[in-house]
């Protein structure tokens, strides 16, 4: 009883989690008339056009093009920028580096819109609005707590006798970083990488306030302005949607081995 329990309510997350994805793939075949029926029907007619509206009327593949510069970029400043915090934190003794833990983690709980304010004003006082590195500095600033704080658990599992002995050898503590504790943390270094490009991938509320032209605009905002002239296009949005979203799947698939040992080293000892 107890493992029949255990499925049923596995099943049941499962189905919780991918029924918004499911039903945006069974809205995406569904012709025009279908998609106004109350209440909502299953497609007797599987049509493609749906896609190939979105192919060939509405501008994806900028949009897609500027979502992946954005997520790229912001992903690799935030490896970058966070495992050399991590390291100074785990590794060189740094006073009090719980407390700086604590609150970097802190500041990622701070809710979005309440800083969409003051750095429109920002980023309109340099004449960076409506650009492609407004939000790379946005999205690597609020993924920094992330990056920082999973990198420095797993970072934290390296033995310190490996740093010592690198710096007993001769290596400064930037080669000690680079050359032995780096390439040891791929594992980390990868499922970090994949949770902040997903998450660069998919925001919404700052890419929607900091553009306003196709040139920066990326895949959610785009999505979401989709024109409609009578109506709103949920066939295109849905095929859309399963456009941009089956490429982070593949790749959390792809990845998936990487993620999880990413995020359990150290769990046990």
């Amino acid at each position: 009883m107890k493992r029949t329990g255990f499925f049923l309510l596995l099943f049941c997350v499962c189905a919780f989690s991918l029924a918004p994805f499911v039903w945006q793939v069974i809205t995406s075949f569904k012709s025009p008339a279908e998609l106004t029926r109350i209440p909502p029907v299953w497609p007797h007619e599987p049509t493609l056009q749906n896609y190939r509206s979105v192919l060939t009327m509405h501008p994806l593949a900028r949009l897609l093009l500027n979502s992946a510069i954005v997520a790229i970029a912001s992903t690799l400043l935030s490896l970058f920028f966070g495992s050399l915090a991590a390291f100074a934190l785990v590794k060189l003794n740094v006073k009090r580096s719980a407390a700086i833990l604590i609150l970097i983690l802190s500041i990622s709980m701070l809710p979005p819109i309440s800083m969409v304010s003051p750095l429109y004003i920002f980023f309109r006082a340099l004449h960076l609005r409506d650009s492609l590195l407004a939000l790379v500095l946005t999205y690597t600033t609020f993924s920094l707590p992330l990056t920082i704080w999973v990198l420095s658990n797993f970072i934290r599992t390296i033995p310190d006798e490996i740093f010592s002995a690198a710096l007993v050898d001769g290596c400064t503590p930037w080669q000690s970083f680079y050359k032995i504790l780096l390439p040891l943390s791929a594992s980390g270094m990868a499922a970090t990488a994949i949770l902040v490009f997903i998450f660069c991938w998919n925001e919404f509320l700052f890419a929607l306030t900091f553009t306003s032209t196709l040139a920066s605009r990326t895949v959610p905002v785009g999505i979401a302005l989709f024109p409609g002239l009578h109506e709103i296009p949920y066939g295109d949005m849905a095929a859309a949607s399963v456009i941009v979203t089956v490429p982070l799947v593949i790749l959390v698939f792809v990845f998936q081995k990487r993620i999880v040992q990413g995020l359990t080293s150290g769990a046990i000892k």
